[in-house]
């Protein structure tokens, strides 16, 4: 028994050593992000994606959690919680510094689907990862070409994301109506932290104390 014991740790520590000598694919995102005026464009722009044969693959509803990382080492990148639909799935994603070309946005990005996101959610918290903000989101998520078109609704507007190659993004922007000049260089994250920080109440000043006539008299 105890031999046997021996064997299965020896062989948990050897699949263990392969799998850290093991490097992990990292992929490289790029986008372009847009801002439109109203709901009224999505529209728009969904009738163009049916008629040129666009498949939507998914719609749902998400929860963001944004982290503060525990140090120095963790200033340059993004780390975010998606919660999907509720939960209790989600999807835990880590981003790089941001480059641009062409109006297009790259960074390295890694993405782990998780089955349960409040273990996850403690997890991190217990490694020293904060929740520095939240934010919903609502997507509608298309392919058309190889490139993924996403129809988003945040609380601050109405927004379209095209990722995929590259060298494709600018030309699929411009055949939806959307110049590649006026992309977003903003993640939502940043975006929704401005906007929660420009609605937070400005301190008013302290109202001054009037003594009533009768009360300076005595």
């Amino acid at each position: 028994m105890q031999a046997a014991r021996r064997r299965s740790s020896r062989y948990a520590r050897s699949v263990a050593r392969r799998r850290l000598r093991t490097p992990r694919d990292r992929t490289i995102e790029a986008e372009l992000k847009f801002r439109v005026a109203s709901a009224r464009d999505h529209a728009k722009l969904r009738a163009m994606l049916r008629k040129r044969g666009a498949k939507l693959t998914g719609r749902y509803k998400e929860d963001n959690y944004r982290f503060n990382g525990p140090g120095k080492s963790t200033r340059n990148t993004t780390l975010r919680l998606r919660v999907l639909n509720g939960g209790p799935r989600g999807v835990l994603t880590a981003k790089g510094p941001a480059t641009f070309e062409g109006g297009v946005k790259i960074r390295e990005e890694t993405e782990v689907d998780v089955p349960d996101v409040h273990a996850t959610l403690d997890l991190l918290q217990q490694l020293g990862f904060r929740v520095g903000w939240t934010y919903p989101k609502r997507r509608s998520y298309w392919m058309l070409d190889g490139v993924a078109i996403t129809l988003d609704v945040l609380d601050f507007g109405w927004f379209v994301e095209l990722e995929g190659p590259a060298e494709v993004l600018p030309e699929m922007a411009r055949s939806l109506g959307l110049d590649p000049v006026n992309a977003l260089r903003d993640s939502y994250s940043v975006m929704a932290r401005k906007h929660q920080k420009a609605r937070r109440p400005t301190k008013s000043p302290a109202t001054p104390v009037v003594i009533p006539p009768a009360a300076a008299a005595r």
